[in-house]
């Protein structure tokens, strides 16, 4: 922990980032299109804290087909602007961050707003091209202080610009969600509707265990998504005899009636399938003002979670109002923000699941540190050994049962050095 007469306060002094693309092993496929490479955009920055100086890292896919979906534009072009974001922000980044010296949440939430105001990219874009600053600055101070960057919580300290969103103390708020670190998380292996079940999911199941199973579904034919899902469950369980399922059409269906109606044709047509769904993420368009549905029947039957749609604390209780069970994090939209939602989820009592955006390396160790200390329904996804495994063969060397599921889980050492996991 700590010291408790040692300043918590940071300045940032310098940012650069640097991009380094990863292709695919094989083709992600999502309801807006195909993914088959992205840039990943690592981040350093230095902070002082007192009298000394440290560096921190932070990395983060810039999948422009989830954060951009605009076919109107190539993803060469939505790359080039994402990098040149990026850069922009390296180059300005303490006076995005309020050039002065304040906690590092804090920090993370003044340029949280600083490039929601932005323009020119969406909202979730400039987010996600923010966020590896964000865990850099978290990293570099739990460095300099020598203590995990989830211990920076645990005496009093003022946080401004989240307090209007929680009750009481936001600093007592944030810490009351950070709980002993955990070191078995739950795998999740990704079922594409191209995929061969028999021949390329199965054998991989009994490879590593794999007993959670997340669905991407195409959300335009319930007949079709509910036949997909239960020819899933049905084949995967030859493999495993308890499974879990997640089903994510990434905004594809036209409203909450239509999710409904899957979940009682599911429910009808394999009711043991319908018990292994336990919840389903963004059915619907991520704008949930402009596009407002009513999801308290969805939501009585299984939970129903916010992740494109979550930009702002602002829409939490726009969110419960129209009967959302809960958000789906993901630390790409940033450290800090993803910490303040899961605190104001807790004291609105909605359930909080962790995705990572298929992020490798850097990336993949903040997703499975956050899911380490912030208890959620599903532990995290972690894709990328999926996915890019090359982007992970430095890591994986040094930690091999965390990038490697065996028996259905991922495994984080018992040390874990001071900052935010670039260290391991």
């Amino acid at each position: 922990m700590p010291n408790a007469n040692m300043p918590m306060d940071a300045k940032v002094i310098i940012a650069d980032v640097r991009f380094v693309e990863h292709e695919f092993v094989h083709p992600l496929v999502i309801s807006s299109g195909t993914i088959s490479c992205l840039s990943e955009a690592q981040a350093e920055v230095v902070v002082r804290v007192g009298d000394v100086e440290a560096a921190g890292r932070g990395s983060s896919y810039l999948s422009d087909l989830w954060a951009w979906p605009d076919g109107s534009l190539s993803h060469a072009e939505k790359d080039r602007r994402l990098r040149s974001l990026c850069h922009e922000i390296a180059v300005h980044l303490g006076t995005l961050c309020g050039d002065e010296a304040a906690h590092p949440l804090e920090l993370g939430m003044r340029l949280h707003e600083s490039v929601c105001r932005g323009d020119g990219l969406p909202v979730l874009a400039r987010l996600m091209c923010a966020s590896p600053f964000d865990a850099a600055i978290h990293d570099a101070v739990g460095i300099a202080l020598q203590v995990s960057a989830y211990d920076l919580y645990n005496r009093p300290v003022s946080l401004p610009s989240i307090e209007d969103y929680l009750e009481g103390s936001a600093c007592r708020a944030i810490k009351a969600v950070i709980g002993r670190p955990r070191r078995r998380l739950k795998a999740w292996y990704l079922v594409g509707m191209r995929d061969d079940l028999r021949s390329q999911v199965v054998p991989l199941m009994r490879q590593a265990g794999y007993r959670c199973i997340k669905i991407k579904l195409l959300g335009r034919d319930n007949k079709t998504d509910v036949a997909r899902t239960v020819e899933v469950f049905r084949e995967l369980t030859t493999a495993t005899r308890s499974i879990e399922l997640s089903v994510d059409t990434n905004e594809a269906n036209p409203d909450s009636a239509s999710v409904l109606d899957y979940l009682c044709r599911l429910r009808e047509a394999d009711p043991q399938a319908f018990d292994a769904l336990k919840y389903l993420e963004q059915p619907t368009h991520r704008d949930i003002l402009a596009h407002h549905h009513d999801w308290h029947a969805v939501s009585r039957m299984k939970p129903v979670l916010l992740d494109e749609g979550l930009t702002s604390l602002d829409l939490l209780d726009e969110a419960m109002a129209q009967g959302w069970s809960g958000l789906a994090l993901k630390t790409c939209k940033g450290h800090s923000f993803a910490l303040t939602a899961a605190a104001a989820a807790r004291q609105r009592g909605m359930a909080v699941a962790l995705q990572d955006l298929t992020n490798p390396g850097l990336a993949f160790i903040h997703a499975a540190l956050f899911a380490s200390r912030v208890r959620t329904i599903n532990d995290v996804e972690l894709n990328s050994p999926q996915f890019t495994p090359a982007a992970n063969a430095a890591w994986e060397r040094r930690l091999p049962e965390l990038f490697r599921p065996r028996h259905g889980v991922h495994r984080l050492p018992k040390m874990i050095p001071p900052g935010l996991g670039s260290a391991l």
